[in-house]
């Protein structure tokens, strides 16, 4: 039972019968923490393309390298490209980490109020920084500023699994428009529309074989 989800969402999903039957098979939950944007861009950066225990471990070993016990940017200016590589980080994530850094000491947005930024503002301001691409600012949207109507068609989990939920056949451009065609019908709420995409890989829910 989703007892975290506001009712009104509940309401409005179900409008949509095939998302409707993965809101009843897929609980999520959702939990909200501090707002910590420039610490969950850097962990964002340190997991790319690990699992879960090695991103957890490398990213470990930076922390406890910081005086401050958290990703502060004059620390981070203060660690050359090689000492970052000692905690088990490639070149280019060490540079990224560095990139991210001075762009937000550069542009003083330690002291922004995301709140008073729209969703786009955000990935067009964040996805300046070389190694933050949309999807990952996307990432940070939906789960550090908890922006609720986030479609991120560029996560092939969302994407693969709507193509299967709604049988489609297109590719390419006309698959891209036919699914945010689609998910015009979640809006104000598809970031939590997602969460139930994204509930179905993990609880390995048959869309296919479950919706017809």
């Amino acid at each position: 039972m989703d007892t975290n989800v506001r009712p009104e969402i509940l309401t409005h999903l179900r409008r949509d019968k095939k998302l409707a039957v993965l809101i009843d098979n897929c609980p999520i939950a959702i939990h909200k923490e501090p707002i910590r944007v420039f610490d969950d861009l850097i962990r964002s950066i340190v997991s790319q393309q690990l699992s879960t225990t090695a991103a957890a471990t490398i990213y470990g070993r930076f922390v406890q390298s910081l005086d401050s016990g958290k990703p502060i940017p004059p620390q981070i200016f203060a660690k050359s490209v090689e000492e970052l590589r000692s905690y088990g980080l490639s070149y280019q994530k060490a540079g990224y980490i560095h990139n991210v850094a001075h762009h937000f000491s550069d542009n003083n947005l330690h002291d922004t109020d995301w709140h008073r930024r729209t969703d786009d503002e955000i990935i067009e301001e964040l996805t300046k920084i070389k190694g933050v691409g949309k999807w990952t600012v996307e990432m940070i949207l939906m789960f550090s500023l908890y922006r609720e109507d986030v479609l991120p068609l560029d996560d092939l989990i969302i994407r693969n699994n709507m193509i299967a939920l709604y049988g489609v056949t297109s590719v390419k451009k006309v698959l891209i428009a036919e699914l945010t065609d689609i998910a015009e019908n979640w809006r104000p709420y598809r970031t939590i529309a997602c969460r139930y995409l994204w509930a179905a890989k993990d609880s390995n829910y048959l869309i296919g074989a479950s919706t017809m």
